[in-house]
Parts: C-alpha cells; structure tokens; sequence
C-alpha cells in the first residue's frame, strides 16, 4: 500500500504540474495532451517479464472465468470512458490556473464515494459525509472567484467557467470509472494479481488511445504539431521530453491507482489522491507563480480537512475490525483450551 501510494502522489503531481507546462510554453493541442496521458502504456510492457508465470493450480480454479469477449467489452468501455476523462481535464488544465485545477479535482472524491454507494456497498458513516460537504464546498468556492493570476489573465471569464466545468464532470467520469473498475475486479475479473493490474492498464489504455488519435485526425490537429514544437518556448527537445514525462507520469500514476483499488477499494485510492491536494498548488505557485489567495486557501482548507475526516473514519474501521479478529482469536483459543483439558 506505501509503494502504491507513493507512485500515486508522485505521478499524479509530476504529470499535472507538467501538462500545464505544456500548454504554458506554447503548446496549444487539447487532443495531444489527452494523447499523452493515455498513450504511455507501452512503458509498462518489461513487467510483464518480471510478473509470476501462470500457476496450473490456480488456472484451473478459474475455469469458470467469463469468455474473452466479456472482458473485451470491460477494457473497452473503461477505455473510452477514460479517454473521455482526459479530453475534459485536457480542457480543464488549459483553461484554468493549476492550482484552480487541482483543488477542483478534489470534488472527484465526493463523486466516488456516492458512485461507491451504489456500486461497491460503500456505507456513509457521519465522518463520510462531512468529508463529502467540505470537499463540494471546497471545489464550490473556486467558481466565483475573480482569478486575476497571469494564466488568468490571457482566458476570459467564459473559458473560465468552462475549464471549472469540465474538470467537475472529468472528476465525476473519473470517479465512477475507479468504482466501476472495483466492480468488475470484484465480480468479473476476480484475480488480485500484478498481470491482471497490468493487464487492465494496458488493455484499457490502448483502447483510449485509439480514441484520442481519432480525435487527434478528426479535429485536424495533428496538422500544427510541428509548427507548434518549432515554437515551442523551451526548444523542441524540451517539447517532446515534456510530452514524453508526462505520459510517464500518468503511468506511474495509474499503477498507484488501481493498484490501491484492488488492495484496499476504489474509495481509498481516491483519498490517497486527494492527500496530493495540497502539493501541486504550492509547487504552482513556486514554478508557475500562480496566485495563493485567500478563496484559494480556505479551499485547499476545506479539502485537507475534508480528506481528514475520511481518513478518521478509515482509522475507527481499521480499529474495529483488529478489535473484531482479536475476539475471534480469543474464542478460538479458549475453545482450543478446553478441547485440550476434556
């Protein structure tokens, strides 16, 4: 779970803090930075040199396993829901300072955890729910404010809006693509291992690049990618290893992701996300000198606390349930000690 949390944080925050790079220094295409948060799967492909073989054993337990095409149709349909995911944030992340970005993002905790309640028998507790309330007021509060940082300045108010929109509902398509990927992991796929994780990566990754080359052709931007890495503020070679990292970094990010879905739940996986909040705001405001202003801070406020709160809970569920394992091994020995005394 540490690993996993790790790779989450680092390559969630690099990736960000790199996409908006990209369009800050002249990069203008919304379906090139899609493709590269997609398109980096083939990184992934050595580990499945070093993931275990095949156990016979284990293969014949899961003869009753789905046909193929049943899971064709899972990676495909996660696939295109995510590309969509990402030609939203891609919106989001050009029109919006990426501190405004981030923070909300935050809002796609919410999002999962009543895509949770419904799918994955998530249930509310009081410490749940205020984490919900803080995190909307959070996300809420960004949207009347009058940003007046230098990347706000070169948008009008309606990109504005917009870029906030979009980035809502690509932290709701987002979240209900994690409790959506819970399910099918619990009820189809059915195999917690490192090739099955890898295997819903690669699979669902490649089906959204499609999506986003088609997009990238139809749209007819693929027509000003070079004229657009000609001038490129920071060189050519700092364009493609800006594209390059960044489809690195949503890699990295992704493992951490599902990774975490399937050890402890899709839930949790976005609140270690959510534990990024506070990161890529102050490294904006350190690399592209975004504004920290007071609606920006009680944001940011909220949503740490509302990212506390969730963990609370996480912490009385874990204490119950070692309180629940030590009584039953409690009974378990008296019920040995008295076998052996009879």
């Amino acid at each position: 779970m540490g690993i996993y949390s790790f790779l989450l944080l680092s390559g969630g925050t690099v990736a960000t803090l790199l996409g908006r790079l990209y369009f800050d220094k002249g990069g203008n295409s919304i379906w090139m930075s899609t493709f590269v948060q997609l398109a980096g799967f083939p990184l992934l492909l050595p580990f499945y040199c070093i993931s275990l073989p095949k156990n016979p054993t284990t293969d014949s337990i899961h003869m009753d396993r789905p046909p193929a095409l049943t899971f064709a149709l899972i990676y495909v349909s996660l696939g295109i829901l995510l590309a969509g995911d990402c030609l939203l944030y891609s919106y989001g992340l050009s029109y919006l300072p990426v501190s405004t970005y981030s923070l909300i993002c935050a809002s796609q905790l919410g999002f999962n955890a009543l895509f949770s309640f419904f799918l994955n028998a998530q249930k509310f507790t009081p410490f749940i729910v205020n984490s919900l309330v803080l995190l909307t007021i959070s996300s809420a509060l960004l949207v009347f404010q009058t940003d007046d940082s230098s990347d706000s300045k070169k948008i009008s108010k309606g990109k504005y809006i917009t870029g906030f929109l979009c980035t809502v509902f690509a932290s709701a398509g987002y979240a209900l693509q994690l409790s959506l990927t819970q399910l099918a992991f619990r009820k189809i796929i059915k195999r917690n291992t490192m090739r099955a994780m890898l295997d819903l990566i690669i699979y669902q990754s490649i089906a959204a690049t499609c999506v986003a080359v088609a997009g990238l052709f139809a749209s007819g931007e693929w027509k000003v990618l070079k004229k657009e890495m000609e001038g490129y503020e920071l060189g050519k070679v700092s364009y493609l290893m800006t594209l390059i990292w960044t489809a690195a970094g949503w890699d990295v990010y992704s493992i951490g992701s599902i990774g975490l879905i399937f050890d402890v739940s899709s839930l949790f996986s976005n609140v270690i996300g959510t534990l990024g909040l506070p990161i890529v705001p102050v490294l904006a405001v350190v690399f592209f000198h975004d504004k920290m202003d007071g609606v920006k801070v009680i944001a940011m406020l909220l949503a740490v606390w509302g990212f506390v709160s969730y963990m609370y809970q996480h912490y009385l569920d874990d204490s119950k349930s070692k309180a629940e394992s030590a009584n039953v091994n409690q009974v378990s020995q008296a019920s040995t000690s008295k076998e052996v005394d009879r």
